[in-house]
């Protein structure tokens, strides 16, 4: 198994022993990202729309590391911590993908790093 490790600037650095994204047989796997921004290392959380979008474009910035788009992501998985915020969520999440939807699950828990509202991981495919 070949095992490619994804690194770009223009995500924020991992706040604990993970990789940004792990790429495996053509298969990204990407860490979860939260609303940090890469070039001020502070939180984008005015509000839940702003977390969504930051997340989104960490997302983004690997994906286009690794040679891929939204277009590649097959699966992703959202963890949030209100689960009245889910529409306002989808709403910016939704943006992204310009109709062609991945397989997804949305998961209300207790708290996320940093405390802040959401966190998005995904896996995309070559």
């Amino acid at each position: 198994m070949e095992r490619t490790i994804i690194q770009t600037t223009n995500a924020p650095e991992p706040i604990g022993p993970y990789n940004q994204a792990v790429l495996v047989n053509g298969t990204l796997y990407i860490s979860g990202q939260i609303c940090l921004d890469p070039t001020t290392n502070t939180l984008k959380n005015r509000d839940i729309q702003e977390e969504t979008h930051q997340c989104m474009q960490n997302l983004k910035a690997v994906l286009y590391e690794a040679g891929m788009s939204f277009d590649n992501v097959v699966k992703t998985t959202i963890f949030i911590t209100d689960m009245h915020q889910f529409s306002e969520i989808n709403e910016i999440y939704g943006k992204y993908f310009h109709g062609n939807f991945p397989a997804r699950e949305t998961v209300q828990v207790a708290a996320l790093p940093r405390f802040v509202n959401v966190e998005i991981s995904m896996i995309a495919v070559k």
